[in-house]
């Protein structure tokens, strides 16, 4: 093919994290979690994507897991259906992540040819299906089960990884084989992790190690096992046996199409010099020493090149290729990032004349626990192309970049087209490396040295994001209008701080005259008049700055195009209410202050109804020192009392997750009244005491009293918890409070 011929677009499929993994005797359930399992309708969600194939779900472990005789296919029966009405065809998963019923595991014997009984059972009730992934990931579900420990049957050794992988290969032979006695047309679609190692120079055979075995599960199914392999003595070694690699020469099973799930931390680097690292990542070989790490955390040059990678599998294997997984659980303009990023790279791969299907954008439903390798259950959670925290999956702002892909039209946003955080050279956590020719390893990056991928960059204040509109920001003096911009820093998004002297938002020309000098594609309106009892002796201050600046600021974003964000207050409701608001629920402040805030809502809505107004309450961030926290802990510290409310109970706010959610949604293209606070409702005496007990001190010397004997000028309700009928984003007050008092700390 001429070099310059332009193909069609890849094809556009999907899929959803459905990992059943087993850790002891216990099953983590991914659609379980997610509510897929419970949620048909979510199908028709997908098929709005306008998505071609999706990799699917019909699960061994959750269909018959007491056996083939006893299996319920009605699960399956009515979304296999369904998928077949809205004009989806299904990659039908059968083991992902998992290692089977309880009567099996990964290091069993028969654990090949009783995954092969399903998947014959499978291919005799859909005999329609045409594609299938027998199992997920053979080579990352054996290293985490037989070589790591992590999943069951937690093993730790080669013998026990060779054997998990042998027969998950085996598996999806001998699965094919039966499932084509039924459907001879049936495709198999092999997933697999194929990250990269990299190493110092002393460590390069280990690498090499490493790297020969990322190909092993694809070579096995290829046949390719053989005394001639790079790993024939390994895996001898580790006490297979050779006719166990060699029944892979007679019975060779070739992925019609081999599909590459790619992670921006699938690639590694291993280093000698482990005093550079954290505890968590040193092990070794028996012959070195070594820590083991995510090779963008330390790779001056960034990640192996995705192009790179999949021009070696097609010259490898010469067989189709698609990116089986593509998903960053990160921010929302990094997912967008990562996503196109991977698009861009596909369409350019089949342009030069690789057989590349298709990208499958992972995951429809976010993922749960996947920071801890899914061996706790500590509902983490990432949201991806919908997210499920709302009463029905919110379709984020992925869900638009993939309807646009999906029918050949050109997503666009203004943070797109900046360097993901993969890109940037704040991510190296640890001293960088660079590719060193002369001695075949990677070597210390030279003081002063340009990493050549790296762009050193001050987000919003230098030239590299000088042609991307930037992110307002008013309330430079405040504690929101700065972590705004402190998080817009580590995000990489291009913002401007804005004093009152820059702009004054209750001064329509002073507006008017920056928007135009600016020209931001959105505004955080974090200024605001936050003297609670002072409102009470200047009300008409209160009024003007919080009502009338939020409102000629929202009619001069309305006239323009400019997406909007504006902050209200808890303190828009009575406490006449034992359980927590809600954003329907009716306002009744009852000092000026609340006043000010309801009269703003009303009218920034009005003026802008495509403006997103946040409620929220109680803040406490690390980075200021006038917070109730962060002032009941100095006071304790020193060894003195602390005086504080034992009857108002609030819902109190970590900042730094109020940042991050408001911006997640001001990028999904929000809009409307929102609530936004951690999850939990306590009163202000114990929340001093839950911080103090958390961080090591005298929580007695906390004095708790009645609101009314604390002087406070502005009436306040008793009660004014905050939960959202729209989703409940942020994590738990618990949570919330460590990671404040472990931040504090590195402040």
């Amino acid at each position: 093919m001429n070099s310059t011929q332009k193909m069609s677009p890849p094809a556009v499929w999907a899929g959803l994290e459905c990992t059943v993994n087993r850790i002891g005797d216990r099953y983590f359930d991914q659609m379980e979690w997610n509510g897929h399992a419970n949620r048909i309708e979510d199908l028709k969600r997908f098929a709005a994507l306008g998505v071609e194939m999706i990799r699917y779900p019909i699960l061994w472990e959750r269909i018959a897991p007491n056996g083939v005789e006893q299996a319920d296919w009605s699960w399956a029966d009515e979304r296999l259906k369904m998928l077949d009405e809205l004009g989806i065809c299904p990659i039908a998963g059968l083991v992902h992540h998992g290692s089977g019923p309880r009567d099996t595991s990964l290091i069993d014997p028969a654990f090949p040819e009783k995954l092969a009984e399903y998947a014959r059972a499978v291919a005799e009730r859909y005999p329609w299906l045409s594609h299938y992934t027998p199992v997920n990931e053979p080579l990352t579900t054996a290293r985490f089960s037989g070589l790591y420990g992590h999943w069951y049957p937690h093993e730790r050794d080669d013998l026990m990884f060779a054997k998990a992988l042998i027969h998950e290969c085996r598996a999806t032979v001998l699965s094919m084989q039966a499932i084509r006695e039924i459907n001879p047309r049936a495709q198999l679609v092999q997933t697999e992790d194929l990250g990269k190692t990299f190493s110092t120079p002393l460590l390069t055979y280990q690498a090499q190690l490493e790297n020969d075995r990322r190909w092993l599960s694809l070579d096995l199914l290829c046949g390719r096992v053989n005394p001639d392999h790079p790993l024939w003595s390994y895996l001898l070694g580790a006490g297979v046996e050779a006719d166990e690699l060699l029944w892979f020469e007679d019975n060779s099973c070739p992925p019609d199409i081999i599909g590459i799930n790619r992670y921006v931390c699938g690639d590694r680097f291993i280093d000698e010099r482990m005093e550079r690292y954290p505890e968590h990542t040193r092990g070794g070989n028996g012959k070195h020493q070594y820590a083991d790490v995510e090779a963008v955390w330390v790779c001056a040059d960034g990640i192996y090149d995705h192009a790179a990678l999949l021009k070696e599998v097609w010259q490898r294997y010469g067989q189709p290729i698609a990116i089986t997984e593509a998903h960053l659980g990160c921010t929302r303009e990094e997912q967008l990032r990562w996503l196109k990023e991977i698009w861009q790279v596909a369409q350019a791969v089949r342009n030069e004349g690789v057989d590349f299907r298709a990208v499958t954008v992972w995951s429809l439903l976010g993922t749960y626990d996947w920071n801890s390798l899914v061996t706790r259950d500590d509902g983490f959670y990432e949201p991806g192309v919908f997210d499920v925290r709302s009463a029905v999956p919110r379709p984020t702002a992925i869900a638009k970049m993939v309807q646009s892909i999906a029918t050949g039209q050109e997503y666009t946003h203004p943070l797109l087209d900046l360097p993901g955080w993969w890109q940037r050279s704040q991510r190296l956590l640890y001293p960088p490396v660079n590719y060193s020719q002369k001695s075949g390893g990677w070597i210390d990056t030279e003081s002063g040295a340009v990493c050549r991928s790296v762009e050193m960059r001050r987000i919003g204040k230098d030239s590299a994001a000088a042609s991307t509109p930037p992110l307002l920001i008013t309330g430079a003096t405040g504690t929101l209008g700065q972590a705004f911009a402190r998080l817009c820093e580590i995000r990489g998004i291009p913002y401007h701080l804005l004093s009152r002297q820059e702009m004054d938002i209750t001064d329509s020309t002073s507006v008017a005259q920056a928007l135009k000098e600016l020209q931001p594609w959105a505004i955080v309106n974090a200024a605001g008049y936050v003297r609670v009892d002072d409102a009470e002796r200047e009300p008409h201050l209160c009024h003007r700055v919080n009502a009338e600046g939020a409102t000629i600021l929202a009619e001069a974003c309305a006239d323009r195009g400019i997406a909007m964000v504006k902050f209200s207050s808890d303190l828009v409701f009575d406490g006449n209410r034992a359980e927590p608001y809600t954003e329907s629920q009716q306002v009744a402040p009852l000092n000026v202050y609340g006043r000010s805030k309801a009269i703003a809502e009303q009218q920034v809505l009005a003026a802008h109804p495509n403006s997103l107004v946040i409620r929220t309450s109680a803040f406490f961030s690390p980075w200021d020192a006038y917070n109730f926290l962060t002032i009941a802990l100095r006071t304790l510290s020193a060894g003195q009392p602390f005086i504080a409310a034992s009857d108002a109970i609030v819902s109190p706010t970590y900042v730094p997750d109020l940042v991050n959610v408001t911006l997640d949604l001001l990028i999904d293209g929000e809009s409307g009244l929102w609530h936004l606070a951690n999850e939990g409702a306590i009163a202000w005496a114990d929340l001093a005491r839950e911080a103090a007990r958390l961080a090591g001190l005298d929580h007695t010397r906390i004095d708790a009293r009645p609101a009314k004997e604390l002087n406070w000028v502005a009436p306040r309700p008793v009660y004014s918890a905050l939960t959202s009928e729209r989703g409940v984003l942020l994590p738990d007050l618990e949570q919330a409070i460590g990671r404040y008092l472990k931040e504090r700390v590195s402040a």
